[in-house]
């Protein structure tokens, strides 16, 4: 499990025009690049007291192509990071309400949480918005093709360091740290076969720190509910209804200190 990290604005900044630089010379055939290495090199030949470095080409390059596309500032650039952070806060910006079971859970305690992982079909925007609560995400269950959107979106939101997709399944994963939530589709479990299912479950339960939050979303009506609530023995569970379907949630117990006589 990847540890939850901080990271500056100004690191920020530096990731966003490597981003934009490095989009911008994909998009733009050889003999353009070529050409911008030429305007590099006559620009530094210009000032006799610089050596001619492959470092100082590179980084010229970068410079003139910064200029083109009118790079903001980091003043400028900061101004509208701090902005975008508290709207990419609100659920809404991620397509969710307020009312939603995960946003009144989990979200409601996103910033004094750390490892969570979200699972299923509806794990990007549950991620995203979990990502910029505070929380270290891990994603599992992201369709292949979708993996490079979804990373995109997180690096221009400045969420990068905190999310981080996998492309194996949830029956692939196994935690190397505490969990402190899991937020998981029932299709996402339902995919799995019986016996892989409890042992997944079994495996995450016992990762889960005491007090964390099990999720599991959109579940129709029937035998689910019961295995579910047989699974998690011990658990504090409450079932609620969204539209047409269930959401099932899980606290583990907190278990009280060892008192000796």
């Amino acid at each position: 499990m990847p540890s939850r990290t901080t990271r500056s604005l100004k690191h920020e900044y530096s990731l966003f025009l490597e981003q934009e630089i490095e989009n911008y010379k994909e998009s733009i055939p050889r003999s353009a690049i070529l050409a911008i290495g030429d305007e590099a090199a006559q620009r530094l030949s210009a000032n006799s007291q610089l050596s001619l470095t492959e470092m100082l080409m590179c980084e010229e390059v970068d410079r003139i192509i910064a200029r083109r596309l009118r790079l903001p500032a980091f003043p400028t650039w900061k101004k509208k990071r701090i902005r975008l952070h508290q709207e990419m806060r609100r659920p809404e910006h991620w397509g969710m309400k307020e009312s939603d079971a995960l946003v009144r859970t989990i979200g409601s305690e996103a910033g004094t949480l750390g490892s969570v992982l979200v699972a299923g079909e509806t794990a990007a925007r549950s991620a995203l918005f979990l990502a910029a609560n505070g929380c270290d995400v891990t994603a599992v269950e992201i369709e292949s093709e979708a993996v490079q959107k979804v990373m995109e979106a997180a690096v221009q939101a400045g969420l990068s360091e905190r999310f981080h997709p996998l492309a194996d399944g949830l029956n692939q994963f196994t935690p190397d740290g505490p969990l402190h939530a899991v937020v998981c589709t029932h299709a996402a479990l339902d995919s799995l076969s019986p016996l892989d299912r409890a042992r997944v479950l079994a495996v995450l339960q016992s990762a889960t720190m005491d007090g964390g939050i099990h999720l599991v979303e959109t579940i129709l009506a029937g035998s689910a509910i019961d295995e579910l609530r047989a699974t998690y023995v011990g658990w504090d569970i409450t079932v609620e209804p969204s539209g047409s379907s269930q959401v099932f949630m899980a606290r583990k117990e907190i278990l009280g200190p060892l008192v000796s006589h």
